[in-house]
């Protein structure tokens, strides 16, 4: 374990946002709105509601858990009375992680191993 501990830790963190009580059938409008937020917080993220149910971004622990605060409250004054959501939120200390790359490097690494599986399979 590392004794060295960097004074922001990294974070990888996945949430899903859910307005309640907007008295539409679509929220669109309220996801538009937080997915804006993050574009402006400049954390590196991949909107995976726009075909899933979640978000992921990741930065400084601290500005991961302000961006979520502020897809909150923007939701919130845009007119959503309740605001619930969902977090997981990954840290780690055993290697060093490029920013922006905090996912990115499981993804291709599990990419590899299928197109392993696949030559091996022809």
């Amino acid at each position: 374990m590392t004794t060295n501990m960097p004074n922001d830790l990294y974070a990888v963190a996945d949430f899903c946002l859910i307005p309640i009580g907007t008295g539409e059938s679509s929220v669109a409008e309220y996801i538009a709105e937080c997915h804006r937020v993050l574009e402006k917080s400049g954390l590196t993220f991949k909107d995976t509601c726009l075909s899933g149910y979640a978000t992921n971004h990741e930065g400084p622990r601290s500005e991961v858990s302000k961006a979520i605060h502020d897809c909150h409250a923007a939701v919130h004054a845009k007119g959503a009375p309740r605001v619930a959501t969902d977090i997981r939120i990954g840290t780690r200390v055993d290697r060093d992680i490029l920013a922006g790359d905090g996912n990115d490097h499981k993804v291709r690494r599990v990419e590899e191993i299928l197109a392993r599986d696949r030559a091996t399979a022809s």
